[in-house]
């Protein structure tokens, strides 16, 4: 069964070891912030700087694992038609448009409905790290360190797949952030299968 996320609100369900989570970007160009929990104990989440360590590379794809905080495996991608991700930036929030945006009345971000999704799961505002951002387009520049953030290379009906290799909680948005996304808001789709 195919899921709808809105554009700009999130999501948060359980995902069972061995099942396949597919994240779907069906307009093109929008970008999808996912978190995952052990479900056993919700100390132990997903670790962008133990992924990148241990892929020893910025931009994982096919066949590459997204670690815990106490490097146990938590997701393994095995299917990406994209392959361009990001794993440095943390999830917009009201304060990101604020200091970013100047926005004087901000939208509650990918932050926000991380936080208001995973409430159910006894998980605090707190505990969010930085998210996997899938289908986010940043670059560095090699001499300076600069990022920028480019538009999703992301085409309609582009997707990854990631395979659960332990119970999980997962967190999933349609991200909020303008420059994110090409400059507009747009679904995210998600299906669970074995």
């Amino acid at each position: 069964m195919r899921h709808t996320i809105p554009p700009r609100s999130g999501a948060a369900f359980t995902l069972d070891s061995g099942q396949h989570l597919t994240v779907i970007d069906p307009e093109g160009e929008q970008v999808a912030d996912l978190l995952a929990f052990a479900r056993h104990d919700i100390d132990e989440v997903i670790s962008s700087g133990r992924s990148l360590d241990y892929a020893s590379r910025l931009f994982l794809t096919t066949g590459d694992a997204l670690y815990s905080n106490r490097s146990t495996v938590l997701l393994r991608i095995v299917e990406d038609t994209v392959g361009r991700h990001d794993f440095l930036l943390t999830p917009c929030s009201a304060d990101t448009f604020r200091i970013i945006y100047g926005d004087e009345h901000p939208h509650r971000g990918c932050f926000g409905n991380l936080a208001h999704a995973l409430e159910s799961y006894g998980i605090a505002p707190d505990r969010i790290p930085v998210a996997f951002n899938v289908f986010m387009n940043v670059a560095v520049d090699g001499q300076t360190g600069a990022l920028e953030v480019r538009p999703p290379l992301s085409r309609a009906g582009d997707r990854i797949v990631f395979r659960a290799e332990t119970d999980l909680i997962i967190g999933l948005t349609a991200c909020s952030a303008l420059q994110s996304n090409n400059y507009a808001f747009k679904p995210i789709q998600y299906e669970i299968s074995s």
